[in-house]
């Protein structure tokens, strides 16, 4: 992936601690390292300026990061400090974007506190046809049921002997999503981007 990385206005870290708040958050994505290599990460906490990483390859202080996170796309920023397993980064970002970025922590942040499955935030529903073609991580193409849709999710019955991890990827149909939690005879996927209501059936189980 080659991104070309530009030069953003970076906050000191001091500052940017006492204009945000940080929240504890879990989600997963990917970064890439100012030489281009790319690595899974998972961010533990956030502020609209910066954020904490458990990371496989830590980089050093002042290295520039281009990071993509589940819900909150792509963010670029500096490297602050090294952490345990990990590391701190600052996040470049107009005030625009940072007070997009606020929003969002608002509202994960509130899911948590009311332990809202992901499938609660939007009405769900059976789809006409249930029958889905679902890709897992290793790219393996198998055949599932689906028990329900929803905007923001899906429940999906499958074998138990292909049954996925909780927290990895998944594409089902035609829309990329992350596995939340295992329920009786299944799984369930919180989809990257919300769906349309209208494409929602035809992205998850048309065109097999």
């Amino acid at each position: 992936m080659a991104i070309a990385l530009i030069k953003p206005k970076f906050l000191p870290l001091a500052e940017e601690r006492r204009r945000h708040q940080r929240v504890k958050v879990n989600l997963l994505g990917r970064y890439m390292l100012a030489d281009y290599r790319e690595f899974p990460c998972q961010v533990i906490d956030m502020s609209p300026g910066g954020m904490a990483v458990i990371a496989p390859v830590a980089g050093v202080p002042g290295e520039r990061v281009i990071a993509y996170v589940d819900h909150l796309g792509r963010l670029e920023g500096k490297i602050a400090r090294l952490i345990e397993n990990g590391f701190a980064m600052s996040i470049a970002a107009t005030s625009r974007k940072r007070d997009k970025l606020a929003a969002q922590l608002t509202w994960l942040a509130n899911r948590q506190i009311l332990n809202l499955p992901e499938d609660r935030r939007h009405g769900r529903f059976v789809p006409k046809n249930t029958s889905a073609r679902l890709i897992l991580q290793n790219g393996t193409n198998v055949t599932c049921r689906v028990i329900d849709l929803s905007a923001s999710g899906a429940a999906i019955a499958i074998a138990p002997d292909l049954l996925p991890p909780i927290g990895s990827p998944v594409t089902i149909g035609k829309t990329p999503g992350r596995v939340v939690r295992h329920i009786e005879n299944g799984f369930a996927i919180e989809f990257q981007r919300l769906q349309h209501p209208d494409f929602i059936e035809d992205n998850v189980t048309g065109d097999q």
